[in-house]
């Protein structure tokens, strides 16, 4: 049996060697895995789903006794994980839930079988149009009149009245090397390496990714800006760059969290950016000329998945949603819960300018460096003083709550 979980100390700033993310990380995905036998149960499905679920549910036992590291991983990637916290009671329409729990099914049956870790042949009766997998840095559209799809271990056969019963192999899809591979089977490289662990994703299967919370956005629309993928990824590398070096445990977090960013845009003034407790691993992003902005964004949203992850996990504040106060960052009042996000992402946004200063790195010599330093710490004294006064946290958020008043006794000595 898991241990309670301790209140995290470390969890804004790590300290060096901390294993704090990580822990939080593998508990949240621990949830996602004792929740996947019950997905789906309660939803007013058609027969063909309910029959392709009833069939899922008894080969998901199998799994679960044979490779349960294979399914783990994929429920770890955002293109999972995120479809499986949608079909949660409640948060989506009953008719966007089924197609959906389609594309879980389509998904989880694909990464498995390139991991060659089906236990016994697998079969959709009611396949999703297009199965999007991060492990395969792909998107597979299946034929419009397609029938059935069935997997194997390192193959998938797909029957469409057009084109009769295909067979896709799926040598090589472990390593991003699929290709258009069958008649009638349409496969897109839709992702492109930032590193060795994050993707720029031309993709999105994220259910609620045009939802949006802050009154100056509009969802988050897939946008290169008119910009070519190459200025995206050597400005996402640059951008990455000092966090690496000045913030190496943070930057280490990073890797174990995020799996894609989604571009969302250009704009040289005005800078978007956006995440997802429902979509752990996904930052959606803007491109804009000031590499700082971007840093700043990067370890803005990080911090947002690392708080989300705890959120699956634990209320954090016992008054996290009303009443509504004043934010440092929004022009709305929000709950603590919001401004327990803001102060939580800009701390460390702090620490990196406060390291890149004593350090002297050249970013750091622009006179507007200093004057924004000024700005992200006046920023967090204004939010960490309303927090500070106001939260009544849990016995695990108690943790998180006494890091954050270390930090902003530190950064009010500055």
């Amino acid at each position: 049996m898991l241990a309670p979980l301790a209140p995290p100390r470390d969890l804004t700033i790590p300290t060096p060697g901390s294993g704090t993310g990580r822990e939080i990380l593998s508990r949240a995905i621990r949830r996602l895995l004792s929740e996947l036998p019950h997905v789906g149960r309660g939803l007013p499905l058609s027969p063909g789903i309910r029959e392709d679920l009833s069939a899922f549910q008894r080969w998901l036992k199998l799994v679960f006794a044979s490779h349960p590291g294979a399914l783990a991983s994929s429920v770890r990637r955002p293109t999972v994980g995120a479809l499986i916290r949608c079909l949660r009671a409640g948060r989506l329409p009953p008719t966007h839930a089924e197609p959906v729990l389609a594309e879980l099914m389509g998904t989880l049956y694909l990464e498995l079988a390139i991991h060659r870790a089906i236990p016994e042949r697998a079969r959709l009766r009611h396949p999703p149009p297009r199965i999007t997998s991060l492990l395969a840095r792909a998107t597979v559209t299946l034929p419009p009149d397609v029938a059935e799809v069935t997997f194997e271990n390192g193959r998938m056969m797909v029957t469409s009245a057009a084109h009769g019963q295909v067979t896709v192999a799926l040598d090589g899809w472990e390593a991003g090397e699929a290709g258009v591979v069958a008649e009638g089977v349409q496969v897109t490289q839709h992702y492109h390496p930032i590193d060795a662990t994050m993707m720029l994703a031309l993709t999105d299967n994220n259910p609620v990714s045009m939802e949006e919370a802050h009154p100056d956005k509009q969802g988050n629309a897939i946008a290169l800006g008119g910009r070519p993928i190459t200025e995206w990824l050597d400005a996402l590398r640059a951008a990455l760059a000092p966090i690496e070096r000045y913030l190496p445990d943070l930057r280490g977090e990073m890797a174990l969290f995020l799996h894609q960013i989604v571009p969302v845009g250009h704009d040289e003034e005005r800078h978007l950016s956006a995440s997802y407790q429902e979509a752990i691993g996904t930052i959606y992003l803007s491109l804009h000329p000031a590499q700082m902005t971007l840093t700043e964004a990067l370890i803005h949203e990080f911090s947002h998945n690392k708080l989300n992850a705890l959120f699956e996990l634990d209320d954090v504040l016992e008054n996290a949603f009303s009443p509504l106060y004043t934010s440092p960052v929004r022009p709305d009042p929000r709950p603590l819960h919001g401004v327990l996000l803001a102060v939580h992402a800009f701390l460390p946004v702090a620490r990196l300018y406060e390291r890149m200063l004593a350090e002297g790195d050249p970013l750091a010599q622009h006179p507007s460096f200093a004057a924004r330093f000024a700005q992200i710490r006046a920023i967090n004294r204004e939010g960490a003083e309303v927090l500070l006064a106001h939260a009544k946290p849990t016995p695990v958020g108690r943790g998180l709550i006494d890091e954050i008043r270390q930090w902003h006794d530190h950064f009010s000595r500055v």
